[in-house]
């Protein structure tokens, strides 16, 4: 038993003593090369956040802040990392480290991208059209539709449907399945009357996410869209979905009160 113990000791000295070559090596590469740090601790620090190791992030942002104070990604992440945490001195804070991220490269289209998500959840609209445009209209990023996505909600949010269709319109122009842009492009026509065009677009938001993985809205969108277009029992297949999954949803409730209602179209 006692030479089997000191077996297993050796065994994990050994390791640990690998271990630590390895990460001395690391360290010093990483000394060696300030710029290679900074980018390998931020790309640590997204890691973390994806996972909600929030305090984690916010050692390895640290790190690398202190090696570049004014590195763009960075300055980003910390502001994403503060938003995520969210309480009201974090989101404070995190206004600066948006700003500092643009400031020292106003090419970042993901950062005006994080920033304008940042400005819409302190209810900053006008702030936050304002990013998403930028990010919206930079060719080459990865992310654009996401961008042209946010910003037809705030559109939407503060009642300007018309920028709002215009905006889906474009998402869709950059990514054809852009399922957001789908849906409340279909929505929108519908409320326009334009019933055919408002199907086809549902149909392939359907397609994309799978008939039995729509939530409430997206199946009150498509029962007054069928009932529009005179499809009875596509409409009542809707219905019979969103009573038996979502029977205390307003949108549910919202059917009740309409069913019987003759208008042309139902809001």
């Amino acid at each position: 038993m006692y030479q089997k113990t000191v077996a297993i000791a050796a065994i994990c000295c050994a390791a640990l003593l690998t271990q630590a070559c390895q990460t001395t090596q690391t360290g010093s590469v990483l000394k060696k090369d300030p710029e290679k740090a900074v980018k390998v601790r931020t790309q640590l620090a997204a890691e973390y956040i994806r996972t909600n190791d929030l305090d984690a992030a916010k050692r390895s942002l640290d790190q690398a802040l202190e090696i570049d104070a004014g590195d763009s990604t960075a300055n980003m992440m910390m502001g994403v990392l503060l938003q995520q945490e969210g309480s009201k001195i974090s989101m404070d804070k995190a206004d600066g480290y948006f700003k500092r991220a643009i400031s020292r490269d106003p090419d970042n289209a993901q950062a005006r991208n994080n920033y304008g998500t940042y400005l819409y959840l302190s209810k900053r609209y006008n702030d936050a059209i304002e990013q998403f445009k930028i990010a919206g209209a930079s060719l080459g990023y990865d992310q654009r539709y996401k961008a042209l996505e946010n910003l037809g909600r705030v559109y939407l949010l503060t009642g300007d449907s018309e920028n709002a269709e215009k905006t889906f319109k474009q998402a869709l122009q950059v990514n054809r399945d852009s399922v957001i842009s789908l849906i409340e492009l279909s929505e929108l026509l519908y409320l326009k009357q334009q019933n055919a065009l408002a199907s086809q677009l549902y149909e392939q938001f359907v397609r994309l996410v799978g008939q039995k993985n729509q939530d409430p809205r997206a199946l009150w969108i498509g029962i007054r869209i069928a009932r529009a277009n005179g499809d009875q029992m596509g409409s009542q297949v809707l219905v019979n979905q969103l009573r038996a999954l979502f029977p205390e949803s307003q949108q549910y409730q919202r059917y009740l009160q309409l069913q019987y209602s003759t208008e042309a179209v139902w809001k």
